[in-house]
């Protein structure tokens, strides 16, 4: 018998988190449509506190809760993808799946269009926090949970795909379990073939941040360039049915695909190289390597998989703290000086009026992004004596008593008239601080389903 034609998939992501780039998509797009053979787009929309913001925003009205530029991103690829016949995959839904897909059903009828769309389920643990829920870390406030989901994996995606979906929205879908998903209905893997789930789960994980593999993240002024920074492409893999994967971008575009940008992606958020878990397998790059094989063209060899875990990871969105933040400017000769006398006048005025709160300060100009929690790393500068003329003090605290925060930052609005001289520029904002906790589930708790709206 002679050997089957390799097959290659080419799958793109158009986005790598929530406020992405609406308009990168669009040239992704019709760099797919000029391909042959399967061909996909996902969409990476969740963070960690996302869900958990997002379900806020379910419960305030039923409607709502899907990401919140999700028709931004996919307004303008609707049509070529349905006319070119490339299935779109997102976990967009967030904490309501089901209502961005009644949504999505009337955005294509004002377009004309008709698609398939199906919703992936099962992620949503919120309705199943009862007594039984022995999962949950013991420390936890029950009456603090926001949300409550599971990273799950790419058995439903496939599933939807081959029920014909043209559109396949979930929530909290694993990133590179969207593109295992893909390449399991593009090769026919099955859910146990361990190493080639590796190598899709490989592509997922240097698609799913997006921009960050063609050099978004990578650019570093003056020591690692990359061509037109400001109209980056979008990255692509090439997956082939014998497990080849190649990395690409759309052409013509901005940014870089070399052996360096893939090797920053690919230990990106990597704790143990070896044995990265995921829903799907336990990914291993340590013997990984690279090889360029054209312009932003690089090919990853190496790739070994492992059976999945036996548990899930699971995220938990906390309310209860609210979180405050307040800046002053102060400018010119002596600027620094000024800006240290504000913060010491705010630091007695909160520790006579407000001494429960722990008050963080910055110096923006002098110490912000190094700045810790005690102020050490602002105290060593100041006694460096700074030479800076244009400075921020920035307040920002996190407590449970909200009117105590607002009245914080109603201190240091009052440094206008009360001095020192010269500063300006106040704004303050206060808002509800959502925390996240992980935990661990055993797989076989969780049913991911698809459904049909």
């Amino acid at each position: 018998m002679l050997p089957s034609p390799r097959r290659i998939a080419h799958i793109g992501c158009g986005a790598g988190f929530a406020g992405d780039r609406p308009d990168a998509a669009i040239a992704l797009v019709a760099a797919l449509a000029e391909r042959d053979g399967p061909r996909y787009l996902f969409f990476e929309l969740l963070a960690e506190r996302t869900l958990a913001e997002a379900q806020l925003r379910r419960l305030e009205d039923p409607d709502l809760g899907y990401a919140t530029h999700l028709f931004a991103f996919l307004a303008p690829i609707l049509r070529p993808c349905l006319t070119h016949g490339i299935p779109i995959i997102t976990n967009g839904g967030a904490a309501n799946p089901v209502a961005a897909a009644r949504r999505l059903r009337r955005e294509l009828e004002s377009q004309g269009l008709e698609a398939r769309i199906a919703c992936v389920l099962g992620d949503d643990l919120g309705e199943a926090l009862d007594d039984t829920a022995d999962w949950l870390p013991a420390d936890c406030p029950r009456e603090e949970i926001v949300s409550c989901n599971v990273y799950i994996g790419a058995e439903a995606v496939t599933e939807a795909l081959l029920g014909g979906a043209d559109i396949v929205i979930g929530g909290r879908l694993a990133d590179p379990s969207m593109v295992v998903g893909a390449l399991r209905h593009a090769h026919g893997w099955a859910a146990d073939d361990w190493q080639h789930l590796a190598v899709a789960t490989a592509a997922g994980h240097l698609l799913e941040c997006g921009t960050q593999v063609t050099g978004g993240y990578f650019a570093d002024a003056g020591r690692k360039a990359i061509p037109d920074p400001a109209h980056l492409g979008c990255p692509i893999a090439e997956v082939g049915s014998d497990a080849s994967l190649v990395i690409t971008k759309t052409a013509g575009s901005g940014g870089c695909v070399t052996e360096q940008t893939v090797k920053e992606q690919l230990l990106y958020e990597v704790h143990d190289p070896a044995a990265y878990l995921t829903p799907d397998v336990t990914l291993d790059v340590s013997r990984a390597s690279l090889e360029t094989v054209g312009p932003d063209r690089v090919a990853i060899h190496g790739i070994q998989g492992h059976p999945a875990p036996a548990t899930l990871k699971g995220n938990l969105g906390l309310r209860g703290l609210w979180f405050g933040e307040a800046g002053i400017s102060y400018a010119g000769p002596g600027a620094v000086e000024r800006a240290r006398l504000a913060m010491d006048i705010l630091r007695q005025r909160l520790d006579d009026r407000l001494p429960a709160l722990r008050p963080h300060f910055d110096l923006i100009g002098v110490a912000s992004l190094f700045n810790d929690g005690s102020g050490e790393w602002l105290a060593d500068r100041l006694q460096d004596d700074p030479a800076v003329e244009d400075v921020r003090l920035r307040l920002g605290l996190v407590d449970r008593d909200r009117e105590a925060v607002e009245l914080a930052l109603q201190e240091l609005e009052t440094l206008y008239l009360n001095g020192p001289a010269g500063g300006g520029g106040v704004r303050r904002q206060l808002g509800e601080s959502l925390r996240t906790r992980s935990f661990l589930i055993a797989r076989e708790r969780v049913t991911p389903f698809v459904t049909w709206p």
